[in-house]
């Protein structure tokens, strides 16, 4: 990673003028980065991705499923993520791979380490000890990476490029989270999701393929559970070939006015609050207290965020639709309300690892770069 100046934020410190409407005169924005104000057009963040830089990024180490009982173990393994003619790559694999055949039923996991970098990093659901003896292991390992220690700012442009996998129920995501949590747990802080996609190559929910030809941006708010406001502010695009097959430009301009996606260049779905912010949009029940009625019209999105990079598998939280069927009419192997989808899904390895197999380093989920500047 490196933080540096843009020509255009270096002459607008030399003439003392504003690069954007978000700038005063000495050409100091509204972005800030790890509490610091930046100077317009400034290039805050340059991951190229020569390295896997770990003062950059931490790796989650957890089997909680990410809240969505996710069917993957997140590790620090160079197996499932590593970085290739700058290129980074977050790759699935079986946990049976690792520890041997049999271990999704009679093996025991502890994410306890002793060194700092091996602490379990959520215990939540179970995260940090499981049995399979008691219904089955997560059946599948990948990477989650994060710059939570590193790296957050408010307001600025993102740009990230990168190829989604190749690969049934495989589930890519690069967002962002609120770094303090301000106003309350999830989803009161808010979320940004950058882009989304699912793996499989023809996945058909109500006439549409929401598998790899279709990408979406989401941003979650409310409240709190289960009240959110998502679905006014998520949109996807569809498109052949699908988002598998290169690699695309994602982007998000998070501004104190309004939060902009844009897909290769293109407006993608934009939101601008009224003067009531967030609040008034989502028009939540009137016996419920507005956490954000301290902040600003964008709260919860006034605070600064980190950025993520993950590669799960499956879940039961519906992103994964029950009445979705998959390549040649085949329907999901688990469905959201199994009492033991770990196992289900296990079961019907022979349908969905083969894809895995077939697409071999394109399973993975492929990260180019990530730039943000500040506004």
């Amino acid at each position: 990673m490196k933080l540096l100046l843009t020509l255009t934020a270096i002459l607008a410190v030399a003439h003392g003028v504003p690069t954007s409407k978000w700038a005063d005169a000495d050409g100091m924005s509204v972005t800030t980065v790890n509490k610091r104000q930046a100077r317009a057009g400034e290039l805050i963040f340059d991951e190229n991705f020569d390295t896997l830089d770990f003062s950059v990024w931490q790796h989650e180490r957890t089997m909680s499923g990410g809240g969505n009982w996710e069917f993957q173990v997140y590790d620090n393994s160079r197996t499932n993520s590593y970085v290739n003619n700058s290129i980074l790559y977050l790759k699935p694999t079986l946990l049976e791979d690792r520890y041997g055949a049999g271990f999704v039923n009679t093996g025991t996991i502890n994410m306890h380490g002793g060194a700092p970098a091996d602490q379990c990093t959520n215990a939540a659901y179970y995260g940090c000890e499981r049995m399979g003896a008691n219904g089955a292991l997560n059946p599948a390992m990948s990477a989650r990476i994060r710059t939570v220690n590193s790296f957050s700012f408010k307001y600025g442009r993102v740009e990230v490029r990168a190829q989604m996998p190749t690969g049934d129920w495989l589930w890519p995501a690069i967002w962002m989270l609120p770094t303090y949590n301000a106003y309350g747990t999830w989803p009161g802080s808010g979320e940004i999701d950058i882009v989304e996609a699912r793996g499989n190559a023809r996945l058909v929910n109500n006439g549409v393929n929401i598998g790899a030809e279709q990408v979406a941006s989401t941003m979650h708010w409310g409240p709190y559970w289960p009240y959110n406001g998502y679905e006014k502010t998520t949109w996807a695009r569809n498109q052949v070939p699908g988002f598998n097959s290169g690699f695309h430009v994602y982007g998000v301009e998070w501004t104190p006015d309004y939060v902009k996606f844009t897909l290769d260049g293109t407006d993608l779905g934009t939101v601008t609050p009224p003067a009531g912010g967030f609040w008034e949009y989502g028009n939540f029940p009137a016996d419920v207290e507005n956490p954000w009625r301290f902040g600003s019209k964008m709260a919860p999105f006034d605070q600064e965020f980190y950025l993520i990079v993950n590669l799960a598998v499956g879940g039961t939280n519906g992103f994964f639709p029950d009445s979705a069927v998959n390549e040649g009419g085949a329907p999901k192997p688990w469905t959201a309300a199994s009492g033991n989808a770990f196992q289900d899904f296990w079961n019907g390895r022979n349908g969905w690892y083969p894809t895995w197999q077939a697409a071999g380093e394109n399973a993975a989920l492929q990260v180019d770069y990530i730039r943000v500047y500040a506004l």
